[in-house]
């Protein structure tokens, strides 16, 4: 089952939850979204293993970007526990720009369509996942499948 964690900056709380509403409810995708975490008001070392925590139990990271981003603590570093646990990654840039250019190494997404790919190429990499999970070890079938999300989602959105 794909589950995202939606890393977002707190300015853009609305755009995070517009975009789970339209996971949820067209693709049938869970989210984790802070907003509606009680635990979220904790700081430092409490919070950082909260995180840690809820993002275990996601398969994958969709990062809200915007010009306050650059103000938020926590999302680059929810960006780098991500890559470290070899999650699919992209972001949605909530603006008319690109995002930065370091995050332009992950597929981007700028419209609702754009967020239906993601969509369809999270499905397929999260049955990749369980097809190689079977022959291969989890690792090596995560490292796998979210090369596929990659190519499919740049594929789909004409970035390469």
């Amino acid at each position: 089952m794909v589950k995202v964690f939606l890393s977002h900056q707190s300015a853009d709380a609305a755009v995070a939850a517009r975009i789970e509403k339209r996971l949820r409810e067209n693709h049938g995708i869970a989210c984790y979204l802070d907003v509606i975490d009680p635990y979220i008001g904790q700081r430092g070392e409490d919070l950082a293993t909260h995180i840690q925590s809820q993002m275990s139990k996601c398969t994958q990271l969709l990062a809200i970007v915007s010009d306050t981003t650059r103000h938020s603590q926590w999302v680059p570093w929810e960006i780098g526990v991500a890559t470290e646990k070899d999650f699919p990654l992209a972001t949605f840039s909530n603006g008319t720009g690109l995002p930065p250019e370091f995050l332009r190494k992950w597929p981007y997404l700028r419209t609702d369509a754009d967020i239906d790919a993601y969509a369809r190429a999270s499905k397929l990499a999260q049955r990749s996942f369980t097809e190689k999970s079977r022959i291969l070890n989890e690792g090596v079938a995560r490292i796998r499948s979210t090369g596929e999300f990659y190519a499919n989602l740049r594929a789909d959105l004409g970035q390469r």
